[in-house]
């Protein structure tokens, strides 16, 4: 299945964009994150000398309320706050239209996929032609710019 003539009019984002927008959504995780962590377990939870997980709360506030917020950010805006900073959306790669659910959860578990292999399907988002990692491939989503590049006048 190729992809139609809607797509071929999208300006795709490519790695360094991308990592801006991960480093952002990083920063403003942590602000949630963070504070949460400190509140239920306290200071000793940050030293050096902390030895493994803290349990079942420790492992919500780490991994599944990040998820859940990220998701949640895809599923109502087609971005987290990076890119919606930086004029980014995830759109179907076939349609250019927004993507599925079922697509958005394919994406955020191809996230592991991605990295298991010493972080190469995020840094294929670099190589590749469409600029997809290999969580896009595996959802069939692209990230694009929300508005095309104006030519440049050269009067």
């Amino acid at each position: 299945m190729n992809p139609i003539s809607r797509t071929e009019e999208l300006e795709y984002a490519g790695f360094w964009i991308r990592v801006a927008a991960s480093l952002i959504d990083t920063i403003l995780l942590a602000f949630l994150v963070l504070p949460l962590l400190y509140a239920f377990f306290g200071p000793q939870y940050f030293s050096l000398t902390s030895q493994g997980s803290y349990g079942m709360l420790d492992t919500l506030i780490n991994y599944a309320l990040p998820a859940m917020v990220i998701v949640l950010f895809w599923l109502y805006r087609s971005a987290t706050p990076g890119k919606i900073w930086l004029g980014l959306i995830i759109v179907d790669a076939y349609s250019g239209e927004r993507p599925s659910p079922t697509q958005l959860f394919i994406r955020y578990l191809g996230y592991y996929v991605s990295m298991l292999p010493l972080f190469a399907g995020l840094i294929w988002v670099g190589l590749d032609q469409r600029k997809q990692g290999f969580h896009d491939k595996l959802a069939s989503t692209l990230v694009v710019r929300t508005h095309k590049k104006r030519p440049v006048n050269q009067d």
